[in-house]
């Protein structure tokens, strides 16, 4: 008996909801439904503000009143113009300190991480075997030379006893032989001692340039060969730090404009350290090619480090500033908005908010510069523009104040 109620109240159901399906239409007409979806899309499709408004913006205007906002007006004004990239710090020389003879090192004159000056004395190595063969040298320079002596003696004497018919020219010949053996021989070992001097001032390995000195892998007393190839051939490697270069890369668009600014002069750039820190030079070079596959250009810019607030390997924000746009129309970046038509903004005139698109050509410091689709005098909402659409009403706001300046004010009494 319940499986039969269950049944004939499924069938009721059933019949009820097809009836309703069969007669919405005239159901929605006795009940004012469909006369007031028609006439709102009706509405919607002729209004000029809803297809302009972004999808997701759309919506009545302003049921509450006016929609309060914060304005500011846009004024013409000098600003450098920039192009943001993302630099990494690289020592403008790198050498590895190696040995230019076998020898051991006697000596370490600079600790890890020391700030040398050129010509600083880093190692000394072994000189005593050198220095023994230069005392033998020397002294046989001394004996080539007493021989080259006696040898113009013995020339002057024969020519003087061929004038008097005493000689004969074979002497007087082998005598100018000798003369020249003499002197060939003393040329010989002057080379060597020069030889010998030049080996010398390699036991004395001194700073090639001016920077900071890494890691010492070879102590005092080891053992030093110049044909050793391995990792810890190197006995040092020494980073000139100031100046140095920042190395960055940016799009192939900029390129004709950093050119045409280093035509006319310096381009200026700033290393971005921190929030309070920041360091400027100029551009060094530009790489003669642009890069495939990133569409970039690398530039290398020098930058006075005499404080190492730059250091090899770290990443910094980098500013190139190519010149000064002198009437440039900008606002705070939190006032662009964008749409499907792309960057948008909206002005108030006579109390009512309008929906401009606009074509930013740059962001720098919190601020965008429009390019086209605002004027000098106009006012921008900056605060306040979500709850907005195109066409509402808005009443203008005071700007909240800074917090920062509100807690570095000074208490009253």
């Amino acid at each position: 008996m319940r499986m039969v109620r269950v049944a004939v109240l499924a069938l009721i159901a059933v019949a009820v909801g097809g009836a309703a399906y069969v007669y919405r239409d005239d159901v929605a007409q006795k009940l004012g439904l469909g006369a007031f979806a028609s006439a709102a899309e009706k509405g919607n499709a002729a209004s000029p503000a809803a297809s302009a408004q972004p999808q997701g913006r759309r919506g009545r205007l302003n049921p509450g009143g006016p929609v309060p906002v914060v304005v500011t007006k846009v004024a013409k004004k000098p600003l450098p113009i920039v192009i943001e990239a993302v630099g990494t710090v690289q020592a403008i020389a790198s050498i590895q300190i190696k040995a230019r003879i076998d020898s051991q090192i006697m000596k370490v004159g600079v600790e890890e991480g020391a700030l040398v000056k050129e010509g600083d004395l880093l190692f000394e190595l072994d000189s005593r075997t050198l220095r023994a063969q230069l005392g033998q040298i020397e002294a046989q320079i001394r004996k080539d030379q007493a021989q080259v002596a006696q040898a113009k003696r013995d020339v002057s004497r024969y020519e003087e006893l061929l004038s008097k018919n005493a000689g004969t020219v074979v002497n007087r010949d082998t005598a100018q032989t000798a003369l020249k053996a003499a002197e060939a021989q003393l040329d010989a070992d002057e080379a060597s001692k020069a030889s010998i001097l030049t080996q010398i001032s390699y036991t004395e390995i001194r700073a090639p340039v001016s920077g900071r000195i890494g890691s010492i892998s070879s102590k005092a007393g080891t053992v030093v060969r110049v044909g050793d190839n391995t990792a810890t051939s190197a006995l040092a490697t020494i980073n000139q730090v100031d100046p140095i270069y920042v190395a960055f890369a940016v799009p192939q668009v900029f390129l004709p404009d950093i050119r045409a600014a280093m035509a006319k002069g310096e381009v200026k750039v700033v290393a971005l350290i921190d929030d309070n820190r920041k360091q400027s030079g100029a551009i060094a070079f530009i790489e003669n090619t642009v890069d495939p596959l990133t569409g970039t250009v690398t530039a290398k810019a020098r930058i006075g480090n005499a404080n190492e607030g730059l250091w090899p390997g770290q990443f910094v924000k980098v500013e190139v500033i190519l010149g000064i746009e002198p009437e440039a129309i900008a606002v705070p970046a939190p006032a662009i908005q964008l749409g499907p038509q792309g960057p948008y903004l909206f002005v108030v005139k006579d109390g009512t908010a309008e929906l401009r698109n606009v074509v930013i050509k740059r962001t720098q410091n919190g601020e965008s510069v429009i390019g086209k689709g605002l004027e000098a005098g106009e006012q921008v909402v900056v605060d306040g523009q979500l709850r907005l659409v195109n066409g509402a009403n808005v009443g203008i706001k005071p700007a909240a104040p800074d917090p920062s300046s509100t807690a570095a004010a000074p208490p009253r009494g």
